[in-house]
C-alpha cells in the first residue's frame, strides 16, 4: 500500500508540475515599454480599445499614406511591442498600415494573460480595426509572429480578412511540449494553442515564414500547419534563428511579403 500511495502521490504532482507548465511557462511579459517607433523615425498612434470581457488593451497604430491594406500585428510571447521595432520598420517597407498591440498583461495592457485572453485581445483588436477606424475586413492582413501565430489562426478561422501570414509558427501546443520536455507522455498536457484544427477552415491566401536554424520552433511543426492548410498558400525557407532570422535574412523577408502582398 506504502508504495501505490507513492506512485500516487507522484502523479499528482507530475499533474500539477505540468498545470504550472501550463500557466505560468508561456507567457513572459514585460510591463515597461522603453522603445518607441518614434525613436526609429516612425510616426504612431497610442491607442486604447477594450475587450469583449471588459479589459483595457494599448496598442500602436502606423498609418503608411495611400496603403491599400493594413496589417493586424500579434506578436510573440515575451516583452511588449517596445521589443518589435526592427520587425515594424521592416514590414513598413512592404506599404502597409500596421496595428500592432499589447496582449492583457503586455506592456500597457490590463488583466492577466491566458489562452482564452489572448484570442478575445485578437478578435478586439480586428473589431476595433473595422468598427473604431472603419478599415473593411477585406483590407486587413492578419499577422502572427511564433506564439502569435495561435492568435492570427484562431481570428481567421472565425471571422473575414484579406489574407493571413504567419513565421515562425507551430501546430499545436501539444507537438512544442513533445519537444521541450519529451521526458513527460504528451497525453498530460491539454490540447492548448491548437492551430492544426483551425487552419484547414481558412480559405484566404496564407503566407509561411520560418527559419530553417528555429531553435524554438522546429521547422517540421510550421511544415505540418503548412500542410494542412487549403490553397491558396505559400511556403518561404529562411535563414536564421527564432527571433533573427527575419533580419539575418531580411531582404528575402521583406520580398516575399511585399510578393504576397502584391499578388492578393
Amino acid at each position: 500500500m506504502k508504495i501505490i500511495y507513492l506512485i500516487l502521490i507522484g502523479v499528482f504532482l507530475l499533474v500539477l508540475y505540468i498545470k504550472h507548465i501550463e500557466s505560468s511557462a508561456v507567457f513572459f511579459p514585460d510591463k515597461k515599454i522603453e522603445f518607441f517607433p518614434s525613436q526609429v523615425n516612425l510616426a504612431f498612434e497610442d491607442v486604447f480599445f477594450q475587450t469583449a470581457d471588459g479589459v483595457k488593451l494599448n496598442g500602436w497604430f502606423i498609418a503608411k499614406p495611400n496603403a491599400t491594406y493594413t496589417i493586424l500585428l500579434f506578436h510573440g510571447n515575451a516583452g511588449n511591442i517596445g521589443h518589435r521595432l526592427d520587425k515594424l520598420l521592416a514590414l513598413r517597407q512592404t506599404g502597409v498600415n500596421i496595428f500592432i498591440i499589447d496582449y492583457r498583461g503586455f506592456g500597457k495592457s490590463e488583466g492577466r494573460i491566458s489562452e482564452k485572453g489572448l484570442y478575445l485581445d485578437a478578435r478586439a483588436a480586428y473589431d476595433y480595426l473595422v468598427e473604431a477606424r472603419q478599415i473593411p475586413a477585406a483590407e486587413i492582413i492578419l499577422y502572427g509572429e511564433s506564439l502569435g501565430s495561435a492568435a492570427a489562426i484562431d481570428l481567421a478561422a472565425k471571422i473575414k480578412v484579406k489574407a493571413i501570414i504567419v513565421e515562425g509558427a507551430f501546430s499545436k501546443g501539444r507537438d512544442m511540449a513533445r519537444r521541450m520536455y519529451p521526458f513527460i507522455p504528451d497525453f498530460l498536457f491539454s490540447d492548448s494553442y491548437n492551430s492544426l484544427k483551425k487552419i484547414e477552415r481558412i480559405d484566404v491566401p496564407k503566407l509561411f515564414i520560418h527559419g530553417r536554424d528555429d531553435e524554438i520552433v522546429p521547422f517540421e511543426l510550421a511544415r505540418k500547419l503548412y500542410s494542412l492548410s487549403q490553397e491558396p498558400k505559400e511556403f518561404v525557407e529562411i535563414s536564421g534563428g527564432h527571433n533573427s532570422a527575419f533580419m539575418d535574412s531580411q531582404e528575402k523577408y521583406i520580398s516575399a511579403i511585399a510578393s504576397f502582398i502584391k499578388n492578393l
